[in-house]
């Protein structure tokens, strides 16, 4: 069982930056490939971007490609979201979530694990 909870969401103007963060307890999350999705209301999450449980592959959607990057701390069992250059289509909630596994994944069907989600807000 892994339970993960994300910070460091808030209101930032466009061009601005934000680093999101997400905990999970449980003494295996080396085990796992961690993933960021985001939603807005009544569409479907999307596929943000994917870290490989050892930390050596990374993978994006074409959206933030070049403006967000995705690292891990394996001894703080954390994983983090920089998002620069943000843009007012990149509000939304963002979601962490978790995965046992060798590779990386981009379908929210492929995660077992999800946090509660942080609001990030980006004002034109």
């Amino acid at each position: 069982q892994v339970q993960l909870v994300e910070s460091g969401g808030g209101l930032v103007q466009a061009g601005g930056s934000l680093r999101l963060s997400c905990a999970a307890s449980g003494r295996t999350f080396s085990s796992y490939a961690m993933g960021w999705f985001r939603q807005t209301p009544g569409k479907p999450r999307d596929f943000v971007a994917v870290i490989t449980r050892g930390g050596g592959s990374t993978y994006y959607a074409d959206s933030v490609k070049g403006r967000f990057t995705i690292s891990r701390d394996n001894a703080k069992n954390t994983v983090y979201l920089q998002m620069n250059t943000l843009k007012p289509e990149d509000t939304a909630v963002y979601y962490c979530a978790a995965r046992s596994g060798p590779s990386y994944y981009t379908e929210v069907r492929q995660y077992n694990y999800w946090g509660q989600g942080t609001q990030v807000t980006v004002s034109s």
